[in-house]
């Protein structure tokens, strides 16, 4: 068996936002302004199979980030507690996330239906989790990259959570909130 080196899984959980954030700007451009992929399977088969891409290209970025925590744990010199305590005030932030999102928001519309469906026209949720923030997935969401570093104490994982949290905003004010304005006529934030 071959072992990867803490660099490639480090490079590897670079370019998962990357492939993950460019996929989701391709399809959600294609199909808000071409109707490429209805056009072709309808909505229904459209949006599940964009979907199944996006998931698993989703989680190629916790995966990405465990096993670089893995190959780079104790690579953080901080205090067990500081770094438990921060993991056990983001988890709850998380679950409350993926909660208000499948009770309130809808596992759809967080994969972006309204890109497939021009009859998707939802208000802006303000409930649960998005009573706080208009940006609740990418606020608290991406959060729960934060976990391996912290848990194995890597500061390569740390540091790669960090930039998927910074690079989601990327594709929040370059890909979805022009969307927004095209789909609603205007954006939340």
């Amino acid at each position: 068996m071959v072992a990867i080196s803490t660099t490639l899984w480090f490079w590897l959980a670079i370019a998962a936002p990357i492939a993950h954030q460019t996929y989701v700007m391709l399809v959600w451009r294609f199909e808000l302004y071409q109707r490429t992929f209805t056009k072709r399977w309808g909505i229904s088969k459209a949006f599940k199979y964009y979907t199944i891409g996006f998931s698993i290209l989703f989680g190629s970025r916790l995966i990405s980030i465990i096993f670089l925590a893995i190959s780079s744990q104790h690579s953080l010199n901080i205090e067990p507690i500081y770094a438990y305590t921060a993991a056990a005030i983001i988890t709850p932030l998380v679950f409350y996330l993926f909660y208000s999102v499948k009770k309130y928001f809808t596992m759809a519309r967080a994969y972006g239906i309204d890109h497939f469906d021009p009859n998707y026209h939802e208000p802006y949720i303000k409930q649960g989790i998005f009573k706080y923030t208009d940006n609740g997935m990418y606020v608290f969401g991406l959060m729960i990259l934060y976990l391996p570093g912290l848990l194995l104490f890597s500061k390569a994982a740390l540091l790669i959570a960090l930039f998927n949290h910074i690079y989601i905003w990327v594709h929040f004010y370059c890909t979805e909130k022009p969307d927004m304005l095209k789909i609603y006529g205007k954006t939340t934030s």
